[in-house]
Protein backbone atom coordinates (compact mmCIF):
# COMPACT_ATOMS: atom_id res chain seq x y z
CA UNK A 1 0.00 0.00 0.00
CA UNK A 2 1.33 3.43 -0.93
CA UNK A 3 1.66 6.24 1.60
CA UNK A 4 -1.18 8.11 -0.09
CA UNK A 5 -3.47 5.06 0.05
CA UNK A 6 -2.54 4.46 3.69
CA UNK A 7 -3.36 8.05 4.62
CA UNK A 8 -6.68 7.86 2.75
CA UNK A 9 -7.55 4.69 4.67
CA UNK A 10 -6.71 6.37 7.99
CA UNK A 11 -8.86 9.39 7.12
CA UNK A 12 -11.76 7.11 6.26
CA UNK A 13 -11.41 5.24 9.58
CA UNK A 14 -11.26 8.54 11.47
CA UNK A 15 -14.31 9.92 9.65
CA UNK A 16 -16.31 6.78 10.41
CA UNK A 17 -15.31 6.99 14.08
CA UNK A 18 -16.65 10.56 14.25
CA UNK A 19 -19.90 9.63 12.51
CA UNK A 20 -20.43 6.79 14.98
CA UNK A 21 -19.52 8.91 18.01
CA UNK A 22 -19.52 12.71 17.57
CA UNK A 23 -17.46 13.19 20.74
CA UNK A 24 -14.11 11.40 20.95
CA UNK A 25 -11.98 11.83 24.08
CA UNK A 26 -8.43 10.75 24.82
CA UNK A 27 -9.65 8.72 27.79
CA UNK A 28 -12.27 6.70 25.89
CA UNK A 29 -11.06 6.71 22.27
CA UNK A 30 -7.30 7.17 22.30
CA UNK A 31 -6.59 5.41 18.98
CA UNK A 32 -9.42 7.04 17.05
CA UNK A 33 -8.58 10.47 18.44
CA UNK A 34 -4.95 10.06 17.42
CA UNK A 35 -6.05 9.47 13.82
CA UNK A 36 -8.43 12.44 13.92
CA UNK A 37 -5.70 14.72 15.21
CA UNK A 38 -3.23 13.44 12.59
CA UNK A 39 -5.64 14.21 9.74
CA UNK A 40 -7.57 17.07 11.37
CA UNK A 41 -7.11 19.53 8.49
CA UNK A 42 -8.36 17.13 5.82
CA UNK A 43 -11.21 15.90 8.01
CA UNK A 44 -12.41 19.42 8.81
CA UNK A 45 -12.47 20.19 5.09
CA UNK A 46 -14.24 16.91 4.22
CA UNK A 47 -17.02 17.28 6.78
CA UNK A 48 -17.60 20.97 6.02
CA UNK A 49 -17.59 20.55 2.24
CA UNK A 50 -19.49 17.26 1.93
CA UNK A 51 -21.93 17.38 4.86
CA UNK A 52 -21.86 20.91 6.26
CA UNK A 53 -20.61 19.68 9.64
CA UNK A 54 -18.14 21.55 11.85
CA UNK A 55 -15.25 19.62 13.41
CA UNK A 56 -13.45 20.87 16.51
CA UNK A 57 -10.16 19.11 17.32
CA UNK A 58 -8.19 19.78 20.50
CA UNK A 59 -5.47 17.93 22.37
CA UNK A 60 -7.82 15.82 24.48
CA UNK A 61 -10.97 15.60 22.36
CA UNK A 62 -12.65 15.91 18.98
CA UNK A 63 -16.22 17.16 18.57
CA UNK A 64 -18.22 16.74 15.37
CA UNK A 65 -21.08 19.25 15.36
CA UNK A 66 -23.86 18.04 13.09
CA UNK A 67 -26.71 19.93 11.46
CA UNK A 68 -30.44 19.27 12.09
CA UNK A 69 -31.90 16.03 10.81
CA UNK A 70 -34.27 16.30 7.88
CA UNK A 71 -38.01 16.10 8.74
CA UNK A 72 -38.27 12.65 7.14
CA UNK A 73 -35.44 11.17 9.25
CA UNK A 74 -36.29 8.66 11.99
CA UNK A 75 -36.28 10.19 15.44
CA UNK A 76 -33.04 9.54 17.32
CA UNK A 77 -33.69 10.44 20.95
CA UNK A 78 -31.10 10.64 23.68
CA UNK A 79 -31.17 7.45 25.71
CA UNK A 80 -30.60 6.37 29.27
CA UNK A 81 -27.97 3.71 30.07
CA UNK A 82 -30.85 1.20 30.28
CA UNK A 83 -31.83 2.01 26.68
CA UNK A 84 -34.99 3.96 27.51
CA UNK A 85 -35.63 7.23 25.73
CA UNK A 86 -35.22 10.62 27.39
CA UNK A 87 -38.41 12.19 28.66
CA UNK A 88 -39.07 15.91 28.07
CA UNK A 89 -38.09 16.47 31.70
CA UNK A 90 -34.75 14.70 31.14
CA UNK A 91 -34.05 16.99 28.16
CA UNK A 92 -34.81 20.00 30.37
CA UNK A 93 -32.37 18.69 32.96
CA UNK A 94 -29.72 18.19 30.27
CA UNK A 95 -29.98 21.87 29.31
CA UNK A 96 -29.94 22.92 32.96
CA UNK A 97 -26.90 20.74 33.74
CA UNK A 98 -25.00 22.23 30.78
CA UNK A 99 -25.88 25.74 31.93
CA UNK A 100 -24.99 24.92 35.53
CA UNK A 101 -21.57 23.56 34.59
CA UNK A 102 -20.87 26.73 32.61
CA UNK A 103 -21.52 28.89 35.70
CA UNK A 104 -18.54 31.05 36.68
CA UNK A 105 -18.19 29.53 40.17
CA UNK A 106 -17.94 25.92 38.90
CA UNK A 107 -14.32 24.85 38.56
CA UNK A 108 -12.51 21.69 37.52
CA UNK A 109 -14.41 19.64 40.09
CA UNK A 110 -17.90 19.95 41.53
CA UNK A 111 -19.99 18.07 44.08
CA UNK A 112 -23.30 16.74 42.83
CA UNK A 113 -25.08 18.59 45.62
CA UNK A 114 -23.42 21.86 44.55
CA UNK A 115 -24.41 21.25 40.93
CA UNK A 116 -28.01 20.52 41.97
CA UNK A 117 -28.17 23.78 43.90
CA UNK A 118 -27.00 25.65 40.79
CA UNK A 119 -29.59 23.82 38.66
CA UNK A 120 -32.39 24.70 41.07
CA UNK A 121 -31.36 28.35 41.07
CA UNK A 122 -31.25 28.45 37.25
CA UNK A 123 -34.61 26.68 37.03
CA UNK A 124 -36.22 29.17 39.40
CA UNK A 125 -34.83 32.06 37.36
CA UNK A 126 -36.36 30.69 34.16
CA UNK A 127 -39.67 29.68 35.73
CA UNK A 128 -39.08 25.92 35.59
CA UNK A 129 -40.56 23.94 38.46
CA UNK A 130 -38.36 21.21 39.93
CA UNK A 131 -39.67 18.72 42.50
CA UNK A 132 -37.52 16.60 44.78
CA UNK A 133 -39.13 13.28 43.92
CA UNK A 134 -37.38 10.03 43.04
CA UNK A 135 -38.64 10.30 39.44
CA UNK A 136 -37.21 13.82 39.16
CA UNK A 137 -33.85 12.71 40.55
CA UNK A 138 -33.72 9.82 38.09
CA UNK A 139 -34.25 12.19 35.18
CA UNK A 140 -31.47 14.40 36.54
CA UNK A 141 -29.22 11.34 36.87
CA UNK A 142 -30.04 10.41 33.26
CA UNK A 143 -28.93 13.86 32.09
CA UNK A 144 -25.68 13.65 34.03
CA UNK A 145 -25.09 10.08 32.78
CA UNK A 146 -25.40 11.41 29.24
CA UNK A 147 -22.53 13.83 29.91
CA UNK A 148 -20.54 11.07 31.63
CA UNK A 149 -20.89 8.91 28.51
CA UNK A 150 -19.63 11.76 26.32
CA UNK A 151 -16.62 12.40 28.54
CA UNK A 152 -17.74 15.86 29.64
CA UNK A 153 -17.91 14.62 33.24
CA UNK A 154 -16.02 11.94 35.15
CA UNK A 155 -16.99 10.36 38.46
CA UNK A 156 -13.95 10.99 40.69
CA UNK A 157 -15.43 9.88 44.01
CA UNK A 158 -18.78 8.21 44.55
CA UNK A 159 -21.41 7.81 41.84
CA UNK A 160 -24.29 9.83 40.47
CA UNK A 161 -26.58 6.79 40.69
CA UNK A 162 -25.90 6.50 44.44
CA UNK A 163 -26.80 10.17 44.84
CA UNK A 164 -30.03 9.69 42.91
CA UNK A 165 -31.12 6.65 44.92
CA UNK A 166 -29.72 7.31 48.40
CA UNK A 167 -28.50 10.92 48.37
CA UNK A 168 -24.88 9.80 48.77
CA UNK A 169 -22.46 12.57 47.79
CA UNK A 170 -20.37 12.28 44.62
CA UNK A 171 -17.48 14.33 43.27
CA UNK A 172 -17.40 15.03 39.52
CA UNK A 173 -14.46 16.21 37.43
CA UNK A 174 -15.41 18.56 34.59
CA UNK A 175 -13.72 18.48 31.19
CA UNK A 176 -13.55 22.27 30.95
CA UNK A 177 -12.02 22.30 27.47
CA UNK A 178 -14.76 20.09 25.98
CA UNK A 179 -17.72 21.58 27.85
CA UNK A 180 -18.05 24.82 25.79
CA UNK A 181 -18.19 22.77 22.59
CA UNK A 182 -20.96 20.46 23.76
CA UNK A 183 -23.63 23.05 23.07
CA UNK A 184 -23.26 24.26 19.51
CA UNK A 185 -25.44 27.34 19.87
CA UNK A 186 -26.39 29.71 22.75
CA UNK A 187 -28.96 28.32 25.17
CA UNK A 188 -31.08 31.38 25.82
CA UNK A 189 -32.93 31.89 22.46
CA UNK A 190 -33.86 28.26 21.93
CA UNK A 191 -37.39 27.01 22.44
CA UNK A 192 -36.78 23.51 21.04
CA UNK A 193 -34.11 20.83 21.68
CA UNK A 194 -31.64 22.23 19.11
CA UNK A 195 -28.69 22.42 21.47
CA UNK A 196 -26.48 19.97 19.62
CA UNK A 197 -27.12 21.29 16.10
CA UNK A 198 -24.63 23.32 14.12
CA UNK A 199 -26.85 25.26 11.71
CA UNK A 200 -30.18 27.03 11.73
CA UNK A 201 -32.78 24.58 10.30
CA UNK A 202 -34.52 27.45 8.52
CA UNK A 203 -31.50 28.28 6.33
CA UNK A 204 -31.77 26.74 2.82
CA UNK A 205 -29.18 24.06 2.14
CA UNK A 206 -27.29 23.00 -0.98
CA UNK A 207 -29.01 20.00 -2.61
CA UNK A 208 -25.79 18.02 -3.13
CA UNK A 209 -24.75 18.48 0.47
CA UNK A 210 -28.22 17.82 1.93
CA UNK A 211 -28.54 14.64 -0.16
CA UNK A 212 -25.15 13.37 0.98
CA UNK A 213 -26.10 14.12 4.57
CA UNK A 214 -29.39 12.21 4.29
CA UNK A 215 -27.61 9.20 2.81
CA UNK A 216 -24.96 9.18 5.51
CA UNK A 217 -27.35 9.68 8.43
CA UNK A 218 -30.61 7.93 7.42
CA UNK A 219 -31.03 4.15 7.12
CA UNK A 220 -33.31 4.55 4.08
CA UNK A 221 -33.83 7.68 1.97
CA UNK A 222 -37.28 7.69 0.38
CA UNK A 223 -37.41 9.28 -3.05
CA UNK A 224 -40.65 11.04 -2.17
CA UNK A 225 -38.90 12.80 0.71
CA UNK A 226 -36.25 14.30 -1.55
CA UNK A 227 -36.59 17.76 -3.04
CA UNK A 228 -36.71 18.10 -6.81
CA UNK A 229 -33.11 19.34 -6.76
CA UNK A 230 -31.98 16.39 -4.62
CA UNK A 231 -33.69 13.91 -6.93
CA UNK A 232 -31.94 15.54 -9.87
CA UNK A 233 -28.56 15.16 -8.15
CA UNK A 234 -29.29 11.51 -7.33
CA UNK A 235 -30.18 10.83 -10.96
CA UNK A 236 -27.49 12.81 -12.76
CA UNK A 237 -24.55 12.41 -10.38
CA UNK A 238 -25.00 8.90 -9.06
CA UNK A 239 -21.53 7.73 -10.12
CA UNK A 240 -19.81 10.68 -8.46
CA UNK A 241 -21.98 10.31 -5.38
CA UNK A 242 -21.05 6.63 -5.12
CA UNK A 243 -17.35 7.50 -5.34
CA UNK A 244 -17.57 10.21 -2.67
CA UNK A 245 -19.43 8.03 -0.17
CA UNK A 246 -17.01 5.15 -0.64
CA UNK A 247 -13.79 7.16 -0.54
CA UNK A 248 -14.76 9.44 2.33
CA UNK A 249 -16.85 7.20 4.61
CA UNK A 250 -16.53 3.62 3.36
CA UNK A 251 -20.20 3.42 2.38
CA UNK A 252 -21.74 1.72 -0.63
CA UNK A 253 -24.67 3.28 -2.47
CA UNK A 254 -27.77 1.33 -3.48
CA UNK A 255 -30.43 3.12 -5.55
CA UNK A 256 -33.89 1.77 -6.36
CA UNK A 257 -37.07 3.24 -7.81
CA UNK A 258 -38.44 3.95 -4.34
CA UNK A 259 -35.31 5.56 -2.94
CA UNK A 260 -31.72 4.94 -1.92
CA UNK A 261 -29.53 3.91 0.96
CA UNK A 262 -25.85 4.11 1.80
CA UNK A 263 -24.93 0.81 3.42
CA UNK A 264 -22.00 -0.11 5.61
CA UNK A 265 -20.64 -3.54 4.76
CA UNK A 266 -18.78 -3.65 8.08
CA UNK A 267 -22.02 -3.04 10.04
CA UNK A 268 -20.29 -0.68 12.48
CA UNK A 269 -21.85 2.71 11.78
CA UNK A 270 -25.48 1.94 12.53
CA UNK A 271 -26.85 2.70 15.99
CA UNK A 272 -29.76 0.29 15.45
CA UNK A 273 -28.90 -3.26 14.38
CA UNK A 274 -31.34 -4.80 11.90
CA UNK A 275 -31.82 -7.61 11.18
CA UNK A 276 -30.38 -9.24 14.25
CA UNK A 277 -30.93 -11.60 17.14
CA UNK A 278 -33.54 -11.30 19.86
CA UNK A 279 -37.31 -11.44 20.08
CA UNK A 280 -38.10 -7.93 18.82
CA UNK A 281 -35.73 -8.04 15.84
CA UNK A 282 -36.89 -11.48 14.73
CA UNK A 283 -40.54 -10.49 15.17
CA UNK A 284 -39.99 -7.29 13.18
CA UNK A 285 -38.37 -9.22 10.34
CA UNK A 286 -41.17 -11.79 10.22
CA UNK A 287 -43.85 -9.11 10.54
CA UNK A 288 -42.45 -7.44 7.42
CA UNK A 289 -42.78 -10.72 5.55
CA UNK A 290 -46.37 -11.18 6.71
CA UNK A 291 -47.42 -7.62 5.87
CA UNK A 292 -45.69 -7.62 2.48
CA UNK A 293 -47.42 -10.88 1.56
CA UNK A 294 -50.82 -9.39 2.39
CA UNK A 295 -50.35 -5.78 1.26
CA UNK A 296 -47.78 -6.09 -1.56
CA UNK A 297 -46.28 -2.56 -1.29
CA UNK A 298 -45.08 -1.13 -4.59
CA UNK A 299 -42.73 1.68 -5.51
CA UNK A 300 -45.65 3.58 -7.03
CA UNK A 301 -47.90 3.23 -3.97
CA UNK A 302 -48.43 6.29 -1.79
CA UNK A 303 -50.16 7.26 1.45
CA UNK A 304 -50.96 10.90 2.27
CA UNK A 305 -49.35 11.78 5.61
CA UNK A 306 -49.65 15.29 7.06
CA UNK A 307 -50.38 16.70 3.63
CA UNK A 308 -47.47 14.99 1.89
CA UNK A 309 -47.30 11.76 -0.06
CA UNK A 310 -45.36 8.94 1.63
CA UNK A 311 -44.29 5.99 -0.49
CA UNK A 312 -45.68 2.70 0.80
CA UNK A 313 -48.88 0.95 1.75
CA UNK A 314 -50.94 1.30 4.93
CA UNK A 315 -51.16 -1.66 7.30
CA UNK A 316 -54.11 -0.97 9.66
CA UNK A 317 -53.47 -1.60 13.34
CA UNK A 318 -55.85 -4.55 13.33
CA UNK A 319 -53.79 -6.26 10.61
CA UNK A 320 -50.55 -5.54 12.48
CA UNK A 321 -51.99 -6.90 15.72
CA UNK A 322 -53.35 -10.04 14.04
CA UNK A 323 -50.03 -10.84 12.36
CA UNK A 324 -48.02 -10.22 15.52
CA UNK A 325 -50.44 -12.37 17.49
CA UNK A 326 -49.99 -15.24 15.02
CA UNK A 327 -46.20 -14.88 15.20
CA UNK A 328 -46.26 -14.81 19.00
CA UNK A 329 -48.20 -18.08 19.11
CA UNK A 330 -45.99 -19.73 16.51
CA UNK A 331 -42.74 -18.81 18.27
CA UNK A 332 -43.91 -18.77 21.88
CA UNK A 333 -41.28 -21.29 23.00
CA UNK A 334 -38.37 -19.37 21.45
CA UNK A 335 -39.31 -15.75 22.20
CA UNK A 336 -39.24 -13.85 25.48
CA UNK A 337 -42.48 -14.39 27.35
CA UNK A 338 -42.37 -11.01 29.10
CA UNK A 339 -42.54 -9.32 25.69
CA UNK A 340 -44.95 -11.49 23.70
CA UNK A 341 -47.37 -11.79 26.64
CA UNK A 342 -47.82 -8.01 26.65
CA UNK A 343 -49.36 -7.30 23.21
CA UNK A 344 -49.25 -3.50 23.54
CA UNK A 345 -45.57 -3.48 24.51
CA UNK A 346 -44.77 -6.11 21.87
CA UNK A 347 -46.35 -4.05 19.10
CA UNK A 348 -44.77 -0.80 20.28
CA UNK A 349 -41.26 -2.25 20.36
CA UNK A 350 -41.55 -4.00 16.99
CA UNK A 351 -43.08 -0.99 15.22
CA UNK A 352 -40.58 1.40 16.83
CA UNK A 353 -37.70 -0.73 15.51
CA UNK A 354 -39.11 -0.75 11.96
CA UNK A 355 -39.62 3.02 12.07
CA UNK A 356 -36.12 3.62 13.43
CA UNK A 357 -34.53 1.88 10.44
CA UNK A 358 -36.74 3.68 7.92
CA UNK A 359 -38.78 0.67 6.80
CA UNK A 360 -42.08 1.91 8.22
CA UNK A 361 -43.84 5.11 9.25
CA UNK A 362 -46.26 5.18 12.16
CA UNK A 363 -49.55 7.00 11.53
CA UNK A 364 -52.82 7.22 13.45
CA UNK A 365 -54.47 4.48 11.40
CA UNK A 366 -51.56 2.04 11.51
CA UNK A 367 -48.15 1.57 9.90
CA UNK A 368 -47.07 2.63 6.41
CA UNK A 369 -44.78 -0.13 5.12
CA UNK A 370 -42.12 1.13 2.72
CA UNK A 371 -41.37 -0.91 -0.43
CA UNK A 372 -37.72 -1.13 0.67
CA UNK A 373 -38.92 -3.55 3.36
CA UNK A 374 -39.10 -6.23 0.67
CA UNK A 375 -35.30 -6.25 0.70
CA UNK A 376 -35.48 -7.88 4.12
CA UNK A 377 -38.07 -10.55 3.43
CA UNK A 378 -36.83 -13.61 5.30
CA UNK A 379 -36.68 -17.16 4.08
CA UNK A 380 -37.45 -19.63 6.84
CA UNK A 381 -35.53 -22.88 6.65
CA UNK A 382 -37.18 -25.68 8.58
CA UNK A 383 -34.83 -28.41 9.77
CA UNK A 384 -36.08 -31.86 10.53
CA UNK A 385 -34.97 -33.63 13.66
CA UNK A 386 -31.62 -35.41 13.36
CA UNK A 387 -31.91 -39.12 13.83
CA UNK A 388 -29.19 -41.49 14.93
CA UNK A 389 -29.26 -42.96 11.44
CA UNK A 390 -28.53 -39.56 9.90
CA UNK A 391 -25.66 -39.02 12.31
CA UNK A 392 -24.20 -42.43 11.40
CA UNK A 393 -24.44 -41.50 7.72
CA UNK A 394 -22.55 -38.27 8.33
CA UNK A 395 -25.29 -35.67 7.89
CA UNK A 396 -24.17 -32.14 7.14
CA UNK A 397 -23.51 -30.41 10.52
CA UNK A 398 -25.25 -27.30 9.16
CA UNK A 399 -28.47 -29.30 8.89
CA UNK A 400 -28.30 -30.17 12.57
CA UNK A 401 -28.66 -26.55 13.69
CA UNK A 402 -31.87 -24.92 14.83
CA UNK A 403 -34.05 -23.14 12.24
CA UNK A 404 -32.66 -19.79 11.17
CA UNK A 405 -34.35 -16.65 9.89
CA UNK A 406 -32.31 -15.33 6.98
CA UNK A 407 -32.99 -12.16 5.04
CA UNK A 408 -32.45 -11.91 1.30
CA UNK A 409 -28.93 -10.51 1.78
CA UNK A 410 -27.95 -13.75 3.49
CA UNK A 411 -27.69 -12.28 6.98
CA UNK A 412 -28.95 -14.35 9.87
CA UNK A 413 -31.65 -12.70 11.93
Amino acid sequence: MTIAAHDADERRIAARALLADPVLTAHRHSEQLALVRKHSGALKSTFARLLGYALVVETGFARLVKTPLSPDAPVRPARRPSGGEFTPRAYAYLALVCAGLLASDVGEQVLVSQLVEQIRADAATTGITIDDTLAERRDLVAAIDFLLAWGVLTETDGSVVAWGERREEALLTVNRSLLPHLVARPLYPLARPELLWADDPNVPDQPRRSLRRKLVENPVVHRGDLSEAERDVLSRERTELTRILEESFGLGLEVRAEGALAYDADERLTDVAFPGTGTVRQAALLLLDALIEVLEPKATGQVILDGRAVTGVLAPWQVVDDKLGDLALRHAKAWRSDVVNDPARFRDEVVHLLASVGLATVVTEGVVVHPAAARYRPSVRDVSATTRAKRRLGADPQEMQDPLFTDETGETA
